[in-house]
């Protein structure tokens, strides 16, 4: 077989590894899943005493079905016979009359986890990188493989409603405690549990008993809840698919089959054809940097104590400065309270805050391995402590400027090594946006901008490469939205209005909730003297995202950000325009189609 090899070893146990062929992490193909399927029928002819099914890459389990095959569901037709496929096969495999065990190291995700749910044993092994979820919704459609009928068996439906639901996933120990996992056990001791569990006729944690109720005769009671929390997050026609899921689990015992109507309806949406796009621009995200070996282990930022926690809270060891004792105790208990938000575990805790450590005078300076110069955005200011930084500094350590207002070509020309200074804009809240703008002068050195780029990935955000402008994309871009947003405000709309607007067509935000947030006298908005109107504009929205969606067009124009599509990947990873229209360029090309 390409993709799979069977070993039956002297003890009877017969042991599955896949290993995909040509790709760094294993998806579950057409291809893969047939000859999986020609896997059950070699032990059907002469049955194991058990089957382990496992993975050969050290990127982890399975992650998930392959994506790219979704682009090519042009019919309902193909669509219902992809839900088939998984559906019919993972079916056949809980059905075998030999014990089977998933032995999950590694990410375990969408179709991945379905074919684990349908072993009768799950094994995880606790280490980082082992996460375990049914991300579907993230996608816009749903987990047709069995997912949605058997992990509110294992878990109770009220767990398993919240991991459809929002796709978040959970790691080993939370697996076991939940009785997702049958075991959790360290790396060296996987092999040796892997066999006993197999063939130990251990029998599966029964669920409570109000659960059960749940999940049977008041499976109403569940779905009526699961959809009042979606409703809160979600309307149905911007993101059918959470709806679809409810339906689906309630009605059909998980069966998307039984109900082919809702199947072409999720599938042809434009809602899942957009969030898969949106899955490759996040993918493209992530490539950036890959070029580069660079590695950091310490990190110094001067002035941000939020970036300082999130690095801290990515397992790098952090020195953090600040023009004063009171205002660096101050940022030292703030990172502190974050990380206390964050890690559950007692161990992880201490450890985190351990890796945290306040540095007043700088000296940390020389043992960095980046330097984050992200002080106020006063360009006299930041050309001083940028001289005072860049001899301290080691050979080969990155040198990098949070700014977002300022010509970052202003910063360098002070520094004897101008091609060795990189922007970096961390967009706030940086714990909750994913996006960093990473910013190149003329003059930069390629080598860096990629090692910086690899440093954003190390500490899990995503890279956008963008050439030196004051504004850079995100905040160019929501300038022209809240400026427009203030002139209709003078038009003698209500502020309420204009975000109830916009919540309507899909943002996460209303631009005024987002204006009290950030200020009145933020920079970024200016005081507009339009006088008041007696009319109220017809179309809100339509008048907030064409100012939008200009601003944007002019700054791929520019050349500020490279193309279209990174430009829409922008906007939606640091402002969150919503995902389901592909973004605002995207949304711009297809509505006026």
């Amino acid at each position: 077989m390409k993709h799979w090899a069977l070993n039956k070893e002297e003890s009877g146990i017969a042991v599955a590894v896949l290993d995909k062929q040509g790709e760094s992490a294993n998806s579950l193909s057409a291809e893969v899943l047939a000859e999986f399927s020609e896997i059950l029928d070699c032990l059907a002819l002469y049955p194991p005493k058990g089957l382990i099914i496992r993975s050969g890459k050290d990127a982890g389990f399975i992650a998930g079905a392959d994506i790219q095959e979704f682009t090519q569901l042009d019919t309902p037709e193909k669509g219902r016979a992809l839900v088939e496929r998984g559906w019919t096969l993972f079916n056949r495999l809980a059905a075998v009359p030999y014990p089977t065990l998933a032995l999950v190291r590694g990410h375990c995700l969408g179709g991945g986890l379905e074919l684990a749910l349908a072993c009768r044993y799950l094994l995880v092994v606790d280490e980082p990188g082992t996460k375990l979820a049914l991300p579907e919704v993230m996608l816009g459609i749903f987990p047709g493989w069995g997912g949605m009928l058997r992990l509110p068996q294992r878990v109770g439906p009220s767990i398993a409603l919240d991991m459809m639901l929002t796709g978040k996933s959970i790691d080993a120990k939370r697996a076991q405690k939940i009785g997702l996992a049958d075991a959790c056990v360290l790396p060296e001791e996987m092999a040796a549990k892997a066999y006993s569990l197999l063939l130990s006729g251990q029998r599966r944690r029964a669920l409570p008993f109000m659960q059960r109720l749940l999940n049977g005769p008041l499976k109403f009671i569940a779905a009526r809840a699961a959809r009042q929390q979606v409703a809160k997050k979600a309307r149905p026609e911007h993101y059918p698919a959470p709806y679809a899921i409810i339906e689906l689990w309630a009605k059909h015992a998980g069966n998307a089959l039984a109900a082919p109507a809702v199947v072409d309806r999720i599938i042809s949406s434009p809602t899942a054809r957009n969030l898969v796009r949106v899955y490759y621009l996040q993918e493209r995200l992530k490539n950036f940097g890959k070029d580069s070996t660079f590695k950091a282990s310490r990190v110094h930022v001067i002035g941000d104590g939020d970036i300082a926690a999130w690095c801290a809270l990515r397992g790098l060891t952090v020195s953090l400065q600040d023009l004063s004792q009171d205002r660096l105790t101050q940022a030292i208990g703030d990172a502190g309270k974050f990380l206390e938000k964050k890690l559950r575990d007692p161990a992880a805790l201490l450890a985190a805050k351990a890796r945290l450590t306040p540095d007043l005078s700088g000296n940390a300076i020389a043992d960095a391995d980046v330097v984050i110069e992200a002080i106020a955005e006063l360009l006299d200011a930041k050309q001083s402590l940028l001289q005072a930084i860049a001899p301290r500094m080691k050979p080969g350590a990155l040198l990098v400027s949070n700014t977002a207002s300022l010509h970052l070509e202003d910063l360098a020309s002070v520094l004897p090594q101008p091609q060795r200074l990189v922007g970096i804009h961390f967009v706030k809240p940086v714990a909750m946006m994913p996006l960093v703008e990473v910013v190149e002068t003329e003059v930069c050195d390629q080598q860096v901008l990629s090692a910086t780029c690899a440093f954003v990935r190390q500490i899990d955000k995503l890279p956008l490469p963008l050439k030196s402008s004051p504004g850079l994309l995100v905040d160019a871009v929501l300038q022209a939205y809240l400026q427009e947003a203030l002139r209709v405000e003078g038009e003698g709309v209500a502020p309420e209005t204009v975000d109830a607007a916009m919540l309507a067509f899909g943002m996460p935000v209303g631009p005024f909730a987002l204006i009290e947030r950030m200020g009145r006298d933020h920079p970024l908005l200016q005081t507009l003297g339009t006088p008041k109107a007696e009319e109220v504009p017809a179309d809100i929205a339509a008048r907030l995202v064409k100012a939008l969606v200009e601003r944007t067009e002019l700054l791929v124009a520019d050349g500020i950000v490279a193309d279209a599509d990174l430009a829409d990947a922008g906007v939606i990873f640091a402002t969150g325009f919503a995902p389901f229209t592909g973004g605002p360029l995207h949304y711009s090309r297809t509505k006026s189609q």
